[in-house]
């Protein structure tokens, strides 16, 4: 069986209705993934541990063990937040890794990123340097492979160890929780990794002025973050959409955007 480079997308729905609007990040990856023969999106649904316990955001560091039990081959595996959607002519990203793993910088609210990093630091790593913000990393967009396994099995065992501590220090906090963690495993364990262009992970559009939202004047024949890179990370809060339901809106912007790069 021919190996391939996969995007993996967790996408389980939890009865909520926040999945909702993520059959159009999926339809948009699926659709870049067409141009080329060594790429196969993966949309997981099936969580492996309760996810009123584990997190899926958590439960993605199994993606190894996930492929295997499936008996999918793969060379890269991309781990990808399902609030994305992907321009159709954005570049084959997987032949940049050079078999390090792949991250983007977390470019978005640098006081949230400070203030996760010493909170969590501070409780769950004090004896550990402070991660610098400047190389702080989202973990929407993440490039592993198979010489990260042993890596992956440190994170799986942290987190089960630790799994009241976190959740508990998660509903107190509030502030990055798996994101900042493997952040300061990473760091712990050396991992060579190799920083990515931001426009493969634009983040937080609403602060960078880049997508307005009802009440804040959105132009809909606008899509201006659209040249501005070429995977957009649709992360949505309530204090940004004024009298509007985050899982509504965040449906309405990605369906439009799916339909606008469709033509």
């Amino acid at each position: 069986m021919e190996s391939k480079n996969i995007v993996f997308i967790p996408n389980v729905d939890l009865e909520d209705g926040r999945n909702n609007p993520y059959r159009y990040s999926i339809l948009s990856w699926k659709k870049w993934a067409e141009q080329y023969n060594d790429v196969e999106v993966i949309e997981w649904t099936d969580p492996i541990m309760d996810p009123s316990i584990f997190k899926i955001t958590l439960q993605r560091y199994w993606v190894h063990e996930i492929l295997k039990h499936n008996e999918i081959e793969y060379n890269q595996v991309l781990l990808v937040d399902a609030d994305t959607i992907i321009h159709p002519n954005c570049p084959n990203f997987f032949n940049e890794t050079n078999n390090q793993m792949g991250i983007t910088l977390s470019n978005g609210c640098y006081e949230w990123v400070t203030r996760s990093i010493n909170q969590w630091g501070d409780t769950l790593f004090p004896n550990d340097p402070k991660i610098k913000s400047w190389k702080y990393f989202n973990g929407g967009f993440q490039i592993t492979n198979k010489k990260h396994i042993p890596f992956y099995k440190k994170v799986q065992e942290y987190y089960t160890s630790n799994i009241d501590e976190i959740n508990l220090l998660g509903s107190q906090i509030r502030a990055g929780t798996d994101q900042t963690i493997i952040n300061y495993l990473v760091q712990q364990n050396n991992i060579d990794v190799i920083y990515m262009s931001e426009s493969y992970n634009l983040q937080d559009l609403f602060k960078k002025n880049l997508l307005h939202t009802p009440g804040r004047s959105w132009w809909e024949d606008e899509l201006i973050f659209l040249q501005a890179g070429w995977v957009y990370h649709l992360i949505l809060y309530q204090e940004e959409l004024i009298g509007v339901k985050v899982i509504g809106w965040k449906e309405h912007i990605m369906n439009y955007t799916n339909k606008k790069l469709k033509k």
